[in-house]
């Protein structure tokens, strides 16, 4: 194993979590990385940062915000990337790192990166560079086994449910369009192991060319498979045999207290512009926040025996909220306000009810009547 991570996506995400946990790691003299970043599209508009990421400096990550109830900031020189390329301009080079020196790759490539182009129905000519994510992966995993086939880890950070299964799931597919050897799906379940996570951490800023500003709160679960070895240890790094308890967590908690007080804010007639900072500034308005938080949310979590847990999250997102160097405004988290009210109020009085059916929850039973 080199430690070498390929790293799919160029996000400003990426630069304040997994590459700042690997700079981290590294500079506690843990053997883990360097990463070559890859970007996967053709947007010209990222191309300097590209060229920034590897640069031998570094990049900075200003993390700033609350923590333990104080204003906290902080700056690091991020120097984990050594390398970056374009996958559409640079692909022999990313094909000999992912077929002979990385070892684990990340990713990240956004809300549409798991799209299959209809053209990548077909198996790409040999130099051929594939349209979409799934089936570069494919591409290069097929290389990889040809090559000897080196066991692999794959980490997936897309804000998607199971995305460890779901990318799984995808490479099956098109392996079956693409009608590869069985002998590579054989090594493709024993060796290359794909891990479901949850990443949790706002990074509110892109600096240029390179780095990005994040509040302190950060969280890289991963759910362990057979054959896991983790590749660093890092506080903010967990690994877990469940991932649905932070799942629950982030979407009951932090989730639904934005939908709640973005229903607040649409029924209220308040500024336009009003951000999550701004409007618990108003003691009423936090007040009902903290009220639905103590009544409702942690009792509903105490049906799944997860009260205390519930107590310390809740915790952290009030202060998360209260970030005052954070500026989101409530108008994007009104996006989509029905569907939002759906998965994250709607789900929590269902999975609260299958414990408990005499807890009273009229706070959530009132947001979820309001979209009827």
């Amino acid at each position: 194993m080199t430690g070498r991570i390929l790293q799919f996506g160029t996000s400003r995400f990426l630069q304040a979590h997994v590459d700042l946990f690997v700079h981290e790691a590294r500079e506690a003299g843990q053997v883990v990385g360097p990463i070559s970043v890859v970007k996967t599209t053709r947007d010209p508009s990222r191309d300097g940062r590209v060229a920034a990421l590897a640069r031998p400096e570094g990049y900075p990550v200003v993390i700033r915000g609350r923590a333990d109830g104080r204003n906290v900031e902080r700056r690091v020189q991020v120097k984990s990337v050594d390398q970056a390329f374009s996958a559409h301009r640079d692909w022999p080079a990313v094909c000999d790192l992912f077929t002979a020196k990385a070892d684990i790759v990340v990713s990240n490539v956004g809300d549409d990166g798991y799209a299959i182009a209809e053209v990548d129905r077909r198996p790409p000519a040999p130099e051929e560079v594939p349209a979409g994510f799934p089936a570069k992966l494919l591409s290069l995993l097929l290389r990889r086994h040809a090559a000897g086939g080196k066991p692999m880890l794959l980490l997936p950070c897309e804000l998607i449910s199971g995305n460890g299964r779901v990318l799984r799931g995808l490479l099956e597919g098109l392996a079956a369009d693409w009608r590869v050897p069985a002998r590579f799906l054989s090594w493709l379940a024993a060796d290359v192991t794909i891990c479901d996570t949850l990443v949790d951490r706002i990074v509110s800023a892109a600096l240029e060319p390179a780095g990005a500003v994040a509040e302190p709160y950060a969280l890289w679960a991963i759910q362990r498979r057979p054959g896991f070895v983790p590749p660093l240890t890092h506080p903010c790094i967990v690994v877990t045999d469940d991932l649905e308890p932070y799942a629950r967590l982030k979407l009951h908690i932090l989730n639904l207290g934005h939908t709640y007080l973005a229903e607040i804010w649409r029924r209220s007639g308040r500024p336009a512009d009003e951000t999550v900072g701004t409007i618990l500034q108003d003691p009423a308005i936090k007040g009902q926040l903290e009220t639905l938080y103590r009544d409702e949310i942690v009792p509903g979590f105490a049906a799944r025996a997860m009260a205390d847990a519930a107590r310390a999250y809740v915790v952290s997102t009030v202060e998360r909220f209260e970030n005052p160097f954070l500026d989101h405004p409530l108008r994007d988290i009104a996006q989509n306000h029905a569907i939002k009210i759906a998965r994250r109020a709607d789900a929590f009085i269902a999975w609260v009810r299958e414990r408990d059916r005499g807890l009273s929850l009229p706070r959530l039973t009132a947001l979820a009547a309001s979209q009827t």
